[in-house]
């Protein structure tokens, strides 16, 4: 069958929106509708500078939609069910087996060359290959196909069309609070960089219970964000030494917890040290590879952990449930965070997330 998809033809150039051929589905696999897409920060750093022989590709990996047509091996997943789309994962390996997916030891292979991990791809254009599996989904496209382990059913009643950056960038920030860190109530978190990923573990550090919540950014109007959405305290990083202004709030201790949302090494660094004795860093914050940062040694010798998280630590068919369930209770509002844009308009979606614009942009489909 055909679909439209928003081809990356190189890098730093706009996406152009065509038709494309998609071959049949396999066995294991599920083709999906799209409702609605999200941009991540990791599709934009794919357009700044594609891997060689990363192009032409589709990116977008934080779909949702309905499900059209499944593989005769699909038995959890029905034509007609609406799905949230996910990180893939092979389910196979001591990792997956073990409950942590998110270690999977095929995962850069299946997630972050835009292939399967057999080096196929179900797109092609003109009869040339198009990649079509960038985390398993390439879902800036009107039909995705997937796996069935990273396609989670979800109830046909939510608005399916911004449920997307559940999969991903939503489930990053809430997991590395509720899944990493699990902070104790009452206890102080630092978030350093409150983008769309900083805003969700800001939203997870309300509903575990943490009394004073600091949102650190150098851009004044996130921050405001921050501040309606539950933050306590906000610091201005461009105007304040941050690790200082910390110090302050809690008393001249240090946070018990923070978290780093963007990878920047001088960030991380003050999220560190940010920290009280003993006290817990977790970084989400992703810069490319390789990313070198330098620290105190002396930070970690006296009881403070630096930890790195992946996807949240989360488990998607547990976490993202659990993510709608507070939704429904209204103690996760992630939809605050939400601008939608026709798909059509990909390029102008891109551009205001790039330029910050925009806390979580969301491509929306007519159908």
């Amino acid at each position: 069958m055909k679909t439209t998809a928003a081809i990356l033809h190189s890098a730093a150039s706009p996406l152009v929106v065509e038709d494309v051929d998609i071959a049949a589905i396999a066995a294991h696999e599920v083709l999906v509708e799209m409702a609605g897409v999200g941009i991540c920060h990791t599709d934009l750093g794919v357009i700044a500078a594609p891997a060689e022989g990363q192009t032409p590709i589709v990116l977008g990996h934080e779909g949702s939609g309905i499900v059209r047509e499944v593989g005769s091996a699909v038995t959890a997943l029905a034509p007609g069910d609406h799905v949230v789309l996910t990180y893939s994962f092979c389910g196979r390996c001591d990792n997956c087996t073990r409950g942590i997916p998110q270690h999977c030891r095929d995962f850069m292979g299946m997630n972050m060359t835009g292939a399967r991990l057999d080096g196929t791809t179900p797109l092609r254009k003109d009869g040339a290959p198009i990649l079509g599996s960038w985390f398993g989904q390439s879902s800036w496209a009107r039909h995705a196909v997937v796996t069935e382990r990273n396609a989670i059913k979800v109830d046909n009643d939510l608005p399916l069309e911004i449920l997307g950056p559940l999969g991903c960038g939503i489930q990053t920030g809430a997991g590395a609070v509720l899944n990493t860190l699990e902070p104790r109530p009452g206890s102080s978190i630092a978030i350093f960089a409150v983008g769309s990923v900083g805003l969700a573990a800001l939203l997870a550090a309300r509903v575990a219970g943490c009394e004073t919540i600091i949102a650190v950014d150098i851009q004044q109007s996130r921050l405001e964000q921050a501040r309606a959405l539950g933050a306590t305290h906000t610091v201005n990083s461009a105007e304040r030494d941050a690790v200082e202004a910390i110090r302050d709030i809690t008393g001249g201790t240090g946070a018990e917890y923070t978290v780093d949302c963007i990878g920047l090494p001088s960030v991380v660094r003050s999220a560190l040290e940010s920290l009280q004795t003993p006290g817990v860093c977790a970084t989400v914050g992703f810069q490319g590879i390789p990313n070198e940062i330098t620290i105190d040694h002396g930070q970690l010798l006296f009881g403070k952990s630096l930890i790195g998280v992946i996807e949240g630590d989360s488990i998607p068919s547990e976490f993202i449930p659990l993510m709608i369930s507070l939704y429904r209770e209204g103690r996760f509002p992630f939809d605050k965070m939400i601008q939608t844009f026709a798909f059509e308009e990909i390029n102008k979606a891109i551009d205001a997330a790039h330029h910050g614009e925009v806390t979580k942009a969301v491509l929306t489909f007519d159908h």
